[in-house]
């Protein structure tokens, strides 16, 4: 890396487009939980604790597993997964099931340098993916790219990423697939490079997504592991929450972008 890499990367805030006034930052991301347990035969149980928990969370039934579960959290502060979540899992009835430490997935929202709008890319959006009642079906799973990846030219990197981009944007545009990205790096055991989950309306599409996705050039040569998958339907999620919280933008952005040049670059 040169010394410009390195000062950039110093700056922690998450980084939009360049304006006449300067770059786009905001201190801000929305950090998403995932956690699957299993021998669960009472699932309304779980959801009934969870429905006066005070958890921003979403349930999920496995369809690879009759007695499966995976739970999502969500929240702008990592504190809150320890002090929360983690309280809440110990003492509630998901502490006698048996926890599948292998689909543990734990990521952030992060902005890829030319969103306009960096609270609705990287905070609202996420959120209004995961509460929407109109997507009940959901593909989650991990991903590491290889380190040739890395050594690839910039140019050729947001070329490799944008064919990603642009069939994320035909799918969310058509209404059957919509997407939460997560960056994970250094956050999880295994340590994967993103989290992804495909969330939609019906089942079928969200398989017709991984497999559009497996005949791109960042697929098929430059993934190192992909998975496991936890694919299920929601049987519970909290009510909306309001997105109104404090802005910490540095730089007022220009007007909106459309969305298909926010998606440009899908992991």
């Amino acid at each position: 890396m040169n010394d410009d890499a390195i000062a950039s990367a110093v700056d922690v805030r998450e980084k939009g487009r360049t304006t006449v006034n300067g770059i786009h930052a905001i201190d801000r991301r929305l950090f998403v939980q995932f956690l699957a347990f299993g021998a669960c035969r009472r699932i309304e149980k779980v959801e009934a604790e969870l429905r006066s928990s005070g958890l921003q969370a979403v349930l999920y039934e496995d369809l690879n597993d009759p007695f499966g579960i995976g739970l999502i959290t969500y929240s702008e502060e990592p504190d809150y997964f320890l002090d929360e979540v983690r309280d809440y899992v110990v003492r509630s009835s998901l502490r006698t099931l048996a926890f599948k430490q292998e689909y543990t997935m734990f990521g952030r929202t992060y902005a890829r340098g030319y969103e306009s709008d960096l609270q609705e890319a990287i905070i609202d959006r996420p959120k209004r993916n995961l509460q929407d009642e109109t997507l009940p079906w959901a593909v989650w799973y991990p991903l590491r790219r290889t380190g040739a990846f890395e050594e690839l030219s910039p140019e050729d990197q947001r070329a490799i990423l944008g064919e990603h981009g642009k069939i994320g944007h035909a799918f969310g545009t058509a209404g059957v697939g919509h997407d939460v990205r997560l960056a994970c790096h250094g956050l999880n055991k295994d340590d994967n490079d993103f989290v992804i989950g495909v969330l939609g309306p019906q089942l079928h599409p969200l398989s017709i997504i991984v497999q559009t996705m497996r005949k791109t050039r960042q697929t098929a040569h430059y993934i190192a592991r992909l998975g496991p998958f936890f694919t299920g339907r929601v049987v519970w999620r909290a009510a909306s929450a309001s997105t109104q919280t404090v802005n910490r933008t540095s730089v007022v952005a220009a007007p909106a972008a459309s969305e298909a040049s926010e998606r440009a670059d899908v992991p």
